[in-house]
C-alpha cells in the first residue's frame, strides 16, 4: 500500500528485503522532515530543538521499524520517527540486548516484561498524542515506552510500583537526555491523585475492569488507553471522555499481558 506525503508517493519494499528496506528508510527520512516539520521534539535541559533525522541505527533496529512495525497498521510518521530515533536496546538489560529488536516480550525484572515492538508501535499510535498533551503513564517498566510518549507530548508523569524498575528507568531516560518525565514510585492500581485533570492516561498492565478514578481524571476530550479483561481474552481499548458524564469506548486489538499489581477485581457485594 503506498505511503503518501504531500507531493510524493513511495511504495514499501517487499518484506524480507532488508537492504531495500534500509534504502526505503533513507528515502523516507527527508520526506518526513519536509512534510511534517517540528512534530517530534526531544526535550533538552537548556533548550528544545528538533532532533535531526539520522539512520545510524543498525540493521536489526531498521528491520524492527520498517518490517515488523510499519507493515502492521502502524503508519503515523511521528510514531515511526520516535521508534527509529529512540534506541530500544538502551532500555534492555545486557543479557537481552541481542534480542532488543525482536518481536518478543523481554523480561525486565520483578517478574515484569516489555511489550513487543509491534504492541508499542500500535498502542503509541492509538494514543493520538499531541505536542501539548500532559500524559499519565501507569507502569513505567523499562522506561522505553515512557521515552516514546515523552517525545510526542509535553510532559509525562510515570508511576511504577517496583522501586528497582523505577530507578533503572530513571537512569536510562537520563542517559537518553529525556527530561520532560516525572517518575514516581507508588501504587496506582485503582487511580492516582492529580492536581488537575489530564489529557491522556495509559496503563501498561491489564485490569479486569476499568478503574473509575482514571475516567474522572481525564479532561473532556481526553482519553484513557487500557488493556481490559482476563486471559485469554483481553482487549486494548481507548476510552474518550466526550462530556462531563459521557465516555466513548473503542477497541484496537486483542492481546494478553500480565495484570497490574493489586488491580484484582474488587469483590461484588451480594444481596
Amino acid at each position: 500500500m503506498p505511503w503518501s506525503f504531500p507531493g510524493h508517493q513511495l511504495r514499501l519494499p517487499a518484506r524480507g528485503c532488508l537492504s531495500a528496506d534500509i534504502c526505503y528508510a533513507e528515502a523516507v527520512a527527508p520526506l518526513i522532515e519536509r512534510s511534517y516539520p517540528n512534530r517530534l521534539i526531544k526535550k533538552h535541559a537548556a533548550n528544545t530543538q528538533e532532533l535531526p533525522m539520522t539512520f545510524t541505527m543498525n540493521q536489526a533496529h531498521s528491520n524492527m521499524v520498517w518490517q515488523q512495525v510499519r507493515p502492521n497498521e502502524v503508519s503515523h510518521p511521528e510514531v515511526l520517527k520516535a521508534l527509529q530515533q529512540i534506541d530500544r536496546a538502551q532500555f534492555v538489560s545486557d543479557d537481552y540486548k541481542a534480542l532488543a529488536y525482536s518481536d518478543t516480550r523481554l523480561p525486565i525484572g520483578c517478574g515484569q516484561f516489555m511489550w513487543t515492538p509491534l504492541e508499542e508501535g500500535r498502542i503509541l499510535q492509538f494514543l493520538q498524542l499531541k505536542p501539548s498533551d500532559s500524559v499519565l503513564e501507569v507502569g513505567t517498566g523499562s522506561g522505553f515506552f515512557t521515552a516514546l510518549i515523552a517525545g510526542l507530548s509535553s510532559n509525562v508523569i510515570s508511576i511504577e510500583y517496583f522501586a528497582e524498575l523505577s530507578a533503572l528507568a530513571g537512569s536510562r531516560l537520563e542517559a537518553a537526555d529525556i527530561q520532560n518525565v516525572n517518575l514516581v514510585c507508588g501504587d496506582a492500581s485503582h487511580g492516582w491523585k492529580l492536581t488537575d485533570r489530564i489529557d491522556v492516561i495509559v496503563l501498561t498492565a491489564s485490569c479486569q475492569q476499568v478503574p473509575e478514578d482514571f475516567l474522572h481524571a481525564l479532561k473532556v476530550g481526553g482519553h484513557l488507553v487500557i488493556i481490559t479483561g482476563q486471559a485469554p481474552a483481553m482487549q486494548v481499548q481507548r476510552i474518550t471522555r466526550t462530556g462531563e458524564w459521557l465516555w466513548q469506548t473503542e477497541t484496537l486489538f486483542e492481546t494478553v499481558v500480565a495484570p497490574m499489581v493489586h488491580a484484582e477485581k474488587k469483590p461484588e457485594f451480594i444481596f
